[in-house]
């Protein structure tokens, strides 16, 4: 009996383990955390060259966060029915707008918004009534959402680039990241 006992521990101890993902790697269908690697998921590219130009990728149908021509990059998971979205517009705007002016080599910053269950025409209903400058992707079919753990909206991962090229989150949270300047500099760490 002592020793059956033992053995049921040892094989959900080890069940346990195997069960856990290892460190440093994000998990399918769980939300990014600091240190993970960012998924290597593919996006729709932007139709609009100057969109494509901004991110710094071709004119393939597709890209991916990898991908963007930037030392950090803020992926902003939101829904153009989340009213808590709605509200962070502007501030998300304040803060291309200061990440535009203020970025310079080796400390470049980009940002990407992924809309959850949004089509196309969604996306850029919320682009223009919020007149959002940087490019919006649409995620009608809530793949990407899925992959980056069903999230609340708005939800914020920020990924940089290592030295191998790899992109690793330095932040990931839902709601508001706060006031845009001082995001800026924790995101490139200096005043």
């Amino acid at each position: 009996m002592r020793r059956c006992f033992f053995t049921v521990v040892l094989a959900v101890g080890l069940l346990g383990c195997a069960l856990v993902p290892s460190p440093g790697t994000a998990q399918d269908g769980g939300v990014p955390q600091v240190g993970d690697v960012f998924p290597d998921l593919m996006l729709p590219a932007p139709q609009a060259p100057a969109l494509r130009e901004y991110l710094g990728v071709g004119p393939g149908a597709s890209f991916s966060v990898n991908q963007v021509d930037a030392d950090v990059v803020v992926v902003e998971i939101f829904s153009m029915y989340c009213p808590y979205c709605q509200r962070e517009a502007p501030v998300v705007n304040e803060f291309y707008g200061l990440s535009q002016r203020k970025s310079k080599p080796g400390k470049t910053v980009k940002i990407l918004g992924i809309g959850v269950g949004n089509s196309q025409f969604e996306v850029e209903v919320f682009r223009k009534k919020y007149q959002v400058p940087f490019p919006l992707i649409a995620d009608g079919d809530y793949r990407v959402y899925q992959l980056l753990g069903q999230t609340r909206t708005p939800h914020f991962i920020v990924v940089k680039r290592s030295a191998d090229g790899s992109r690793r989150v330095i932040y990931s949270q839902a709601g508001s990241f706060g006031d845009p300047e001082a995001f800026f500099h924790k995101l490139v760490g200096d005043r």
